[in-house]
């Protein structure tokens, strides 16, 4: 069989699903970096609203985006860690880091991946405490590791 042997409307119909699947992978693509626009552009204007949140509550922004780390062993070599606080803030001679969450599951200390953060945070920046900012319902929470 040789491929004038295929009937035209065959080939027609065969371009046809490549086309449509082409283009629906892309209209995925698309959608997904969208949303993940979407949800960055969310992540910022969280952020912004949480500079004034933790204002507003009485405390004084020390740092934004701030550096911090620890150092685990691993069969005894050092390996470092670093990671990035959202804010680091200050209210009456007390220091504490702040994580801004949006969404409705990241805000939730009983997401398992917010609480692990802020314990790492708690660790990692040697502080008085850790915030947990909703910005989505303008509130910040004092989370006590015991």
């Amino acid at each position: 069989m040789t491929l004038d042997d295929v009937p035209r409307e065959a080939l027609v119909a065969l371009a046809a699903v490549a086309i449509a699947c082409a283009l629906l992978l892309w209209v995925r693509g698309w959608l997904r970096g969208l949303a993940m626009r979407r949800r960055f552009d969310r992540g910022a204007e969280g952020e912004r609203e949480a500079a004034r949140l933790l204002e507003a509550a009485g405390f004084t922004i020390e740092g934004r985006q701030v550096a911090g780390g620890y150092t685990l062993a691993v069969d005894g070599a050092p390996v470092t860690i670093a990671v990035r606080a959202d804010y680091l803030v200050s209210k009456a001679g007390a220091r504490f880091v702040a994580e801004v969450k949006t969404g409705a599951v990241a805000t939730r200390i009983e997401t398992a991946a917010t609480r692990r953060q802020l314990l790492e945070y708690q660790h990692a920046f040697e502080v008085a405490g850790v915030l947990l900012v909703d910005a989505d319902a303008a509130r910040v929470h004092r989370i006590e590791i015991a």
